[in-house]
């Protein structure tokens, strides 16, 4: 039996009324063969209804935060092609035809809609400079494919979702997609997409500072848990240069006297210069162990075909026909 690929939209949503459905209807428009799941993410308002009646599938997540919802549907929905989407209306929903043609001729494990402003006041103080800074930082530690590190407009491989381990509980989500990406070297492409104000009605539930420091901290420790070696090799630096500072004067006096007046000051340069050496080996030690988890990572990620348009067979013919391949159970 001949199986086409299979696509599904999330869209998770937390109070999202104003807006959901005609995000739904346009999802449904470009691509009419792809179900639609709504997350509702603890919504006080109309939000579920809205959905249901635009045709979505409906789905509670109750643990606030974005992250909660992308690893409950990550785990949950099984298809060749995931599209995620917020439910405000921002992003252009019309364009997710381009997205997953382009993921599926790549083929790529990922296709980011990034973002392109086309109305005034899109965003609000301080969110465009600290997306800069944080996509800087991102391509700094980990690489220069990406533009919009932040952007939550995506489609993904099933290899790249069920090799995903989607720790993030909020917006730092997209973050932590992003460098899954550049560090498993996944191929990557992106598409221009309009980016707009809300609709009426509709409130952001982005915290400029809040989010920016939450993002941040996890840049921080992705780059701990995936650069150690980095990170541990400029902690050793500064201890190291901290013990050559305090020892310089105590070797000058023994050079000059033959004695050591400050023995305090020798006993701390040397014990600081210690702990820089094993900071720098713990370090090392890190970096090995890192690299079997992403050798582990990489192998579940290759344990799933690579995205295709053609057609699949879903059992072995009694004659000599392709080898079959397996449709997921439960995929839209």
């Amino acid at each position: 039996m001949v199986v086409e690929p299979t696509i599904a939209c999330v869209v998770p949503c937390h109070n999202e009324e104003a807006a959901v459905g005609k995000v739904v209807r346009d999802l449904r428009a470009a691509l009419p063969e792809a179900v639609v799941y709504v997350y509702d993410n603890a919504s006080t308002d109309r939000t579920v209804e809205v959905a249901r009646e635009a045709g979505a599938v409906v789905r509670q997540e109750n643990r606030k935060g974005k992250g909660n919802v992308i690893r409950r549907a990550f785990a949950d929905v099984d298809a060749d092609a995931l599209l995620i989407i917020d439910g405000d209306d921002t992003y252009d929903a019309s364009r997710a035809r381009d997205l997953v043609d382009l993921l599926f001729e790549g083929p790529y494990d990922q296709v980011v809609g990034a973002r392109r402003v086309t109305d005034d006041g899109v965003y609000r103080a301080g969110h465009a400079v600290g997306n800069r800074l944080l996509t800087g930082a991102v391509r700094s530690l980990f690489g220069n494919d990406v533009t919009d590190m932040l952007s939550g407009y995506r489609v993904f491989s099933r290899r790249f979702v069920k090799s995903f381990p989607a720790l993030a509980r909020e917006f730092e989500t997209e973050t932590e997609m992003t460098i899954h990406a550049l560090h498993l070297r996944l191929p990557t492409a992106e598409v221009l997409t309009d980016y707009r104000v809300r609709p009426a009605g509709g409130e952001s539930k982005l915290r400029t500072y809040r989010d920016g420091w939450r993002i941040l901290r996890v840049i921080l420790d992705l780059a701990r848990r995936e650069r150690p070696s980095l990170v541990h090799t400029v902690l050793a630096g500064i201890l190291a240069l901290v013990s050559i500072v305090l020892g310089i004067p105590v070797i000058a006096d023994f050079i000059e006297t033959g004695t050591v007046p400050r023995v305090p000051t020798a006993i701390l340069a040397a014990a600081i210069m210690t702990i820089a050496a094993l900071v720098l080996l713990v370090g090392y030690i890190l970096e090995s162990l890192m690299h079997m988890r992403q050798e582990q990572t990489r192998l579940v990620h290759l344990s799933y075909p690579a995205p295709v348009r053609t057609p699949r067979y879903a059992a072995r013919g009694a004659g000599t026909g392709p080898v079959p391949v397996r449709k997921a159970a439960g995929g839209p």
